[in-house]
Formats: C-alpha cells, structure tokens, sequence
C-alpha cells in the first residue's frame, strides 16, 4: 500500500522569507517535494505570475469556495483573503508527494486540527531582528505605511506563537535556511522508510 505524502508546513510574519526559503527547498528532487499554490485575493506583486505564486482570484470567487469548502484552510490578512484547496492537496499526496504548504499561523492551526501528527511537519521562519523583518517589508515597495504597521504588529503576535511548531528556523540567509529545512525532511522521510 502505497503511503500518502507528508504536509510541510511553512508559516512565519509577513516580511520573514518564507518564499525564497520555500523556492530552495523545492529545488531539492531527492525530497519529493511539490508546492500547492494558494488562492487569494490580494494584488500581484511585481514579477508574481497567476497559477505559479498564487491563484489570484475575486473576493467573490474566494467566498464562493469558502461556502462551497473547498478550503483545506483559509484566512484573512491585511484586508485580503488566502487558502489552500482541499482536493488539490489530497490528490498530491495520494500520489506520495510531500506537498509544501506556505500559509499563515491562522492556517496552520486549520490544518492541524484535520491531520495526524505523523502526517505533518511544520516549520516556522523567523527573521534574524524585527528590524531585519522591517527592511525587508519597506524594502518590496508595495505596502503602504497603514499596511506596513499592520504587518510589523501581526508579526510580533505571531513570533510568540513559535512553541506550536515542530521547527523554528532563522532565516539569516535563505540558502542555509533551505538547507537546513532539507535535513530535517530527508531524515522524516528516512524515519518512515
């Protein structure tokens, strides 16, 4: 009998590089890994591509799925909504992929509460200073200063959340974050067998 996938939880503050962290361990082929591309509402960033980064869909279109529960998870940040599709999830790990998810601490907690522990690992990414993760925001150009606030105070509330993870991870570089992230999937994978 063949062995669903693990999830591969990866949450942290906005600003904390979850992305660049996630796009180096996917790199990895020896893990089996494939991203599961959520939805939301918010506007593109420059260079994001619909389908690739996220689904970008309407307000409308998002309500729509949450009433329908097609949401393995979702959430509201920032006056925008994000979630993972159920069916899309479950087909990848049918299939004995190790599905990434990238999702918010609100997120983390849905899922959870759905799967085993032996099902899951999670990790979460924190910057090397809330002065780190402050450049880091400023530095995209996309928020404004309502936004930025908004975000820096979220990501104090979530930093003290990070004894609910299997995993806290400093992203001092993504590089040697991604790698470390790698060890820790390739001896869970090792562990089951």
């Amino acid at each position: 009998m063949k062995t669903n996938g693990f999830l591969i939880i990866i949450a942290g503050p906005s600003g904390a590089g979850k992305s660049t962290v996630r796009k180096e361990i996917i790199k990895n082929k020896s893990l089996n890994l494939v991203y599961s591309i959520s939805s939301t509402t918010r506007a593109k960033r420059r260079g994001e591509v619909d389908g690739k980064d996220y689904n970008f869909v309407s307000k409308d279109e998002f309500l729509r799925e949450v009433k329908n529960n097609e949401f393995l998870e979702y959430a509201s940040y920032c006056d925008n909504y994000y979630g993972t599709n159920k069916s899309f999830v479950d087909k990848l790990r049918k299939q004995g992929k190790n599905v990434v998810l990238e999702i918010d601490c609100t997120g983390v907690f849905q899922v959870l509460k759905k799967f085993k522990k032996s099902e899951i690992i999670t990790f979460f990414i924190v910057p090397p200073s809330l002065e780190e993760l402050e450049k880091r925001i400023r530095g995209r150009l996309t928020e404004t200063e309502a936004t930025l606030r908004g975000r820096l105070k979220r990501a104090k509330e979530e930093l003290k959340l990070t004894d609910k993870f299997d995993y806290v991870i400093v992203n001092d570089r993504p590089e040697r974050a991604a790698k470390e992230i790698s060890t820790i999937i390739k001896n869970a994978l090792a562990l089951r067998g």
